[in-house]
């Protein structure tokens, strides 16, 4: 494996985490009960790492500005915009898979 330095690794981890975020932004039909499905995280999540990386540097950030930094825009209008009405079988695949979530 290529040798990276820290700076490096950082880099290169929020260079992707970029693409991770405007990924989720083009991709507006994948709706957070698949993210969550499917991987057990979604934008929401997303957001709220954010707001603890920035806190644990000392910058206070609520939870409405850290939405707006991975949706791309104010929450509410993201989800009157894009969001739909989770099916019976998404909320039973989330309910059997994030238990107390």
């Amino acid at each position: 494996m290529t040798d990276l330095t820290d700076e490096q690794k950082t880099q290169f981890e929020a260079a992707a985490f970029r693409t991770l975020v405007a990924h989720l932004r083009e991709r507006t039909d994948v709706q957070n009960i698949d993210l969550m499905n499917l991987s057990g995280f979604c934008r929401n999540c997303l957001s709220n790492w954010y707001q603890d990386a920035a806190r644990e540097a000392g910058v206070e950030l609520d939870r409405s500005e850290a939405r707006e930094l991975i949706y791309g825009m104010p929450y509410e209008a993201w989800k009157e915009r894009y969001q739909t009405e989770a099916t019976d079988e998404q909320k039973a695949a989330f309910a059997a898979n994030n238990p107390g979530h």
